[in-house]
C-alpha cells in the first residue's frame, strides 16, 4: 500500500487530491471537447476532488486501462506521461489549486464545475524532466 493510500484509509475527511505529473516529451493531445493542445515536456499539477470514494478516484486516475471520462484521462493515457506523486488533503479543491503556481496550458481543464473561476485545474510548472 502506498503512502497516499494509507493516508486516505486513515482519514475520512480527505476529499481533495493533487496529482504531480511528468510529461517526458512534448505532446499534442486532444482533450475531449476542449480541443487539441500542445503540452510541453515538464512538470504539471492536476487538482481534483471526490466527496465519496477518494481512494477509488485516485486509483482510477493511476490505472492505464480506463475509458476516457474526465479531461485528466486524456492526458494520463498518453505516451510518456506519468504520475510521480499524489497529495491528499481536506482543503477545498480550488484552494489547493490556487496554491499551485504555474501556467495554464488548457483553459477549463478539469474545471467544468469550478465556481471560483480558477481557469484550469491543471498547472504547468516547469520545462524539462525535473
Amino acid at each position: 500500500m502506498r503512502n497516499w493510500e494509507r493516508q486516505a484509509a486513515a482519514d475520512a475527511s480527505l476529499c481533495t487530491y493533487q496529482l504531480h505529473i511528468i510529461v517526458a516529451c512534448p505532446r499534442i493531445l486532444r482533450i475531449g471537447r476542449l480541443g487539441v493542445f500542445r503540452f510541453p515536456a515538464g512538470r504539471y499539477f492536476y487538482t481534483g476532488s471526490a466527496r465519496r470514494s477518494l481512494l477509488a478516484r485516485v486509483r482510477r486516475h493511476l490505472s492505464p486501462d480506463k475509458k476516457r471520462r474526465w479531461h485528466i484521462d486524456y492526458l494520463l493515457t498518453a505516451h510518456a506521461v506519468k504520475v510521480i506523486d499524489v497529495i491528499l488533503t481536506s482543503d477545498g479543491e480550488c484552494q489547493l489549486n490556487r496554491r499551485a503556481v504555474g501556467e495554464i496550458i488548457v483553459p477549463g481543464f478539469g474545471a467544468s464545475d469550478c465556481r471560483a473561476r480558477c481557469g484550469s485545474h491543471l498547472k504547468f510548472l516547469s520545462e524539462g524532466k525535473n
